[in-house]
C-alpha cells in the first residue's frame, strides 16, 4: 500500500496548521495539527501522511492510542511522545494495544502484523502519561488536554490557545457516528463527552477524518447533535432486529447495527460489532425494554 501524502496545509491561526490528509483525513488516514510557539513546536496524531513532511518537533500528543493516529510517530522526529494516562499502556506495548481493542487473542498475531505493517505500529516503551488539565506552553501558545473518554478510556481533545482551536480526535462528526466499539470504550462515556464538548466555545473545530475543520460554535454544536443522533439510530435498529420475536446474540451479531452490509471490516469488525451490541443490549435491559433468559433476547 502506497503512502498517502498531505494534500493541504490549512493554517488556523498564527501558531496552528493542519496538515490535511488524503480524501480529507480518511481512514487509514488523517488531518495532524501542527503548533509552533517561539519555545518549541508539537504535533498532535500523526498521521500516514505526515510521515512525508519531514516533521521535527519537541513533542508529539495523541489524542487516544489507536493506530492511524500514532502512524506518523516513527517517521516524525521527537523528543517526547505523550498521550492520556488512561491510553498509555497500549501506546507503549502491542500486547496491551491488543487488549483495548479487545480482540479475540487468537487474532493477535495476525492483527499485530497488520498494524505493523500498515501503520508503522510496535508500541513505544518511554511514552509518558498526561492527566486531564495538563498544559503544555510553546512559547507564546498553550496546548491543554481535556479527558474526553468514551471512544477510548484515554480519549481526550487538546485545546490550542490563543489561537481558539480545539482538536478533536475521534469525536469525527460523521455520518457513521460515535464509535464505542473497543474493550476500553464506554458509550455512557461517550454521550457524556458529547455534551461536555458541545459547550466548549472555540472558532476552529479539528476532527482527525472526514470533516476536516468546522468552524464556529453554532456549526459545531449542529454537527454533535447530528453526530449524536447514530446512537439512538442503532437502538432501534437493534429493537427492530428483536421485533420478530427473540433473538440469540450469535443472530443479533450475525447482522450487526454498526457496519452497513458488506463493510464490516475482516479484522477487528465482529469485535467491534460484538462489544457495541452488548452495551446497547446492557442499557436495554436495564431500562425494561429488552429481556432475556441469558441465552436469548426478545421485546417485552
Amino acid at each position: 500500500m502506497a503512502t498517502p501524502m498531505v494534500s493541504e496545509r490549512r493554517r488556523l491561526g498564527p501558531h496552528t496548521t493542519v496538515l490535511v490528509g488524503s480524501e480529507h483525513g480518511k481512514y487509514p488516514d488523517g488531518n495532524t495539527v501542527l503548533v509552533e510557539g517561539s519555545d518549541g513546536r508539537l504535533v498532535v496524531d500523526p498521521s500516514l501522511s505526515a510521515r512525508s513532511e519531514g516533521l521535527d518537533v519537541d513533542r508529539v500528543v495523541l489524542t487516544h492510542t489507536h493506530e492511524d493516529h500514532a502512524a506518523g510517530v516513527s517517521g516524525v522526529q521527537w523528543s517526547e511522545l505523550s498521550v492520556h494516562q488512561a491510553d498509555l499502556a497500549a501506546l507503549r506495548s502491542m500486547d496491551d494495544l491488543m487488549l483495548l481493542y479487545g480482540i479475540p487473542e487468537a487474532q493477535w498475531p495476525e492483527m499485530s502484523a497488520m498494524l505493523r505493517e500498515r501503520f508503522f505500529f510496535d508500541g513505544w516503551p518511554s511514552a509518558t502519561g498526561l492527566a486531564d488539565g495538563d498544559v503544555i506552553d510553546l512559547g507564546g501558545v498553550t496546548v491543554r488536554l481535556i479527558h474526553a473518554p468514551g471512544h477510548t478510556s484515554g480519549h481526550s481533545v487538546y485545546r490550542v490557545e490563543p489561537d481558539g482551536v480545539l482538536v478533536l480526535g475521534d469525536i469525527d462528526l460523521t455520518g457513521f457516528g460515535p464509535y464505542y466499539g473497543d474493550a476500553s470504550s464506554s458509550l455512557e462515556d461517550f454521550e457524556t463527552t458529547l455534551a461536555k464538548v458541545r459547550e466548549i466555545e472555540a472558532a476552529h473545530y479539528v476532527t482527525f477524518h472526514h470533516k476536516g475543520v468546522v468552524e464556529g460554535h453554532a456549526a459545531f454544536a449542529a454537527a454533535v447533535d447530528s453526530y449524536a443522533t447514530a446512537i439512538q439510530r442503532r437502538t432501534d435498529d437493534l429493537l427492530a432486529l428483536l421485533a420478530g420475536g427473540p433473538q440469540t446474540f450469535d443472530q443479533l451479531l450475525a447482522t450487526g447495527i454498526v457496519y452497513r452490509a458488506g463493510t464490516r471490516p475482516p479484522l477487528f469488525g465482529e469485535s467491534v460489532e460484538r462489544h457495541s451490541i452488548e452495551r446497547h443490549l446492557a442499557r436495554l435491559v436495564a431500562d425494561g425494554t429488552v429481556a432475556t433468559d441469558g441465552q436469548q433476547y426478545w421485546r417485552r
